[in-house]
């Protein structure tokens, strides 16, 4: 069953009562939320997605926020941290953490089908086998969930490994099979192969293409006339609301939100919704978050929303323009966590 069906007003329609009831969920379970409530006096009612209040990301880095007992946590997730950051912290009890990988199941299904592709990971099998693992050895191995007979692109040492890809080609090349990587990492190793089977999922990494003026058309330009690879999609999604991404259309055209999560893009400056066309900062929303309040969440991105109901996909059609500098971030943030405090 498709995860992207819903017009932008259904979804509207669908998503509000769910998240407010979320809301008033998370306020009597999570003290910490209740208190950024109550200093904000976020009391409702709330007539739209865009009037729920917000949390900024990065709180996850600076407080224990979570909405069932210690005892019941099954995992917590964390994510990477920069020097001298702590990493975010994400409390998940068994409801939570079996609702994540079924409903990232429902969203790669839309290009991926519902059987498991032979896969080709674009990275060192040594990202998988650290002591500490890293974000992209955890991006592995969660995407690994979705392929069989998993190969390795890159050798111990970082090389391409020649054989291993040639083997792998000659076992399922003659068919669809999933490509995994990060988005640097495919730019720097697979352009020299015939691809034109595979159906390609990357994220991250257009920092440093952006440094090689290398934006979304021409990594998908130069991907198709170098290695005849036609089926491609970015996504866009963070460990705070895990489970939830939002995935690019087969036609390149943005990124669209799956039935159960949506995009707001806001003014830094006024904290209103902007319209499309008008870049903001991104605020991602999502009914997957029951054990963290975590389902209405301003991160410190930068975003665009192009067109709604007009894609290949309906709702909302969006793409990352890169991430906010931290500076300007940093009142919203910092009241909401005195508020914690």
């Amino acid at each position: 069953m498709s995860v992207f069906t819903l017009s932008q007003d259904a979804k509207e329609a669908a998503l509000l009562p769910e998240l407010v009831a979320l809301t008033e969920r998370h306020r009597r379970a999570c003290l910490p939320y209740r208190r950024i409530l109550d200093a904000i006096g976020a009391v409702g009612p709330y007539e739209r997605v865009a009037d729920l209040p917000w949390l900024p990301v990065r709180l996850f880095k600076t407080h224990e926020l979570r909405s069932v007992p210690e005892s019941a946590v099954f995992r917590v997730l964390t994510s990477s941290g920069t020097t001298g950051q702590r990493p975010s912290r994400v409390y998940l009890d068994r409801e939570a953490a079996a609702a994540q990988p079924r409903m990232l199941a429902a969203t790669l299904r839309a290009v991926l089908g519902e059987r498991r592709l032979p896969m080709l990971i674009v990275d060192s099998r040594s990202t998988i086998r650290a002591a500490t693992l890293s974000a992209r050895g955890a991006g592995v191995l969660g995407m690994m969930h979705f392929g069989r007979d998993h190969t390795f692109v890159l050798d111990e040492g970082g090389e391409l490994d020649a054989e291993a890809v040639k083997g792998f080609l000659a076992r399922h090349g003659g068919a669809p099979y999933l490509i995994f990587g990060f988005t640097f990492m495919v730019w720097s190793h697979l352009r020299e192969l015939d691809l034109s089977q595979g159906v390609l999922i990357h994220s991250g990494g257009w920092k440093r293409l952006a440094e090689q003026a290398v934006d979304n058309a021409t990594f998908r330009r130069r991907l198709g006339e170098e290695c005849g690879l036609r089926r491609i999609h970015d996504f866009y999604g963070m460990v705070e609301q895990i489970g939830t991404v939002f995935l690019e259309g087969p036609d390149g055209g943005g990124l669209y939100c799956p039935d159960f999560a949506d995009v707001v893009i806001r003014d830094p400056e006024t904290w209103q919704e902007a319209p499309p066309g008008v870049p903001g900062l991104i605020e991602v929303v999502s009914t997957l978050p029951t054990s963290y309040p975590g389902h209405v969440l301003l991160t410190e991105d930068l975003g665009v929303v192009h067109g709604v109901d007009d894609g290949v996909w309906p709702g909302k059609r969006f793409s990352v323009l890169g991430r906010l500098p931290r500076a300007e971030a940093r009142g919203c943030s910092d009241t909401s966590a005195r508020s914690a405090a």
